[in-house]
C-alpha cells in the first residue's frame, strides 16, 4: 500500500525498541494494533455506508434512465404512427385488425356512420 519494505519496518522497530525500552515496547504494539485495527474497521463500515449509499442512488438513476426511455420509445412510436388528419388521405389498402375493428383508434373514427352523408353546419 505504502511501499513499505523489511528494511523501514526493521529501521522503526529499532527506533521503537529504543524510545519505549524493552520494558514498553510489547504494550506500545499491542496499543497500536488495536489502534490500527479500529481504525481500518471504521474505514470499512464508512466504505460500506457509502457504496450503500451509491448503490440506492444508481438504482435510483436507472429507474430515472427506463421512464426516459419509456417516454422516449412512446415518442417514437407517435411520430412513426401519425394521425389521418396530418396525412392527405387514409391508406384504402389498409387491413383491418383481426377483431373486425379498423386501424384508427375509437377517438379517431369518424362519428357518423358512413351510409349517411356528413351534415353541413
Amino acid at each position: 500500500m505504502f511501499g513499505i519494505g523489511f528494511s523501514e519496518l526493521l529501521l522503526v522497530g529499532l527506533v521503537a525498541l529504543i524510545v519505549f525500552g524493552p520494558e514498553r515496547l510489547p504494550g506500545a504494539a499491542r496499543t497500536a494494533g488495536l489502534l490500527i485495527g479500529r481504525l481500518k474497521r471504521s474505514f470499512q463500515s464508512i466504505k460500506d455506508e457509502v457504496e450503500r449509499e451509491l448503490g440506492a442512488d444508481e438504482i435510483r438513476r436507472q429507474l430515472h434512465n427506463e421512464q426516459i426511455l419509456q417516454m422516449e420509445r412512446e415518442l417514437k412510436q407517435s411520430l412513426q404512427n401519425p394521425t389521418p388528419a396530418a396525412t392527405s388521405t387514409p391508406d384504402p389498402l389498409a387491413a383491418p385488425v383481426a377483431d373486425g375493428s379498423s386501424e384508427l383508434p375509437v377517438a379517431e373514427q369518424p362519428s357518423t356512420p358512413p351510409s349517411e352523408p356528413p351534415r353541413q353546419p
